[in-house]
């Protein structure tokens, strides 16, 4: 079913920004961050209205975070409950797992 979602955007405003999906009737999917100087950045919130539920919509967001944190070389603080759920299910991120 993920296929089936839009594509994430990521809406950046300096210290703060947002990845999100925009769905139907205008629902969206949203995960929020702040950075912390230049190397690395906290998930501070991670919503999914139901019009999402069920469909890996929160997964989505916090990987694209991921995979972004690798490409830019920088850490993740997850602070977010999701999100920390999430890295300790997928060992595999924690390489960008800020210590």
């Amino acid at each position: 079913m993920a296929e089936q979602l839009p594509e994430i955007e990521l809406e950046d405003r300096g210290s703060k920004g947002r990845y999100f999906l925009r769905g139907p009737n205008g629902a969206e999917a949203e995960m929020t961050f702040t950075r912390i100087g230049e190397h690395k950045f906290i998930i501070d919130h991670t919503e999914v209205p139901d019009a999402f539920r069920g469909q890996g919509a929160g997964l989505r967001l916090v990987t694209r975070a991921v995979e972004d944190a690798r490409a830019s070389g920088k850490k993740i603080i997850p602070l977010c409950p999701f999100a920390a759920a999430q890295f300790r299910r997928h060992a595999e991120w924690h390489d960008v797992l800020a210590s």
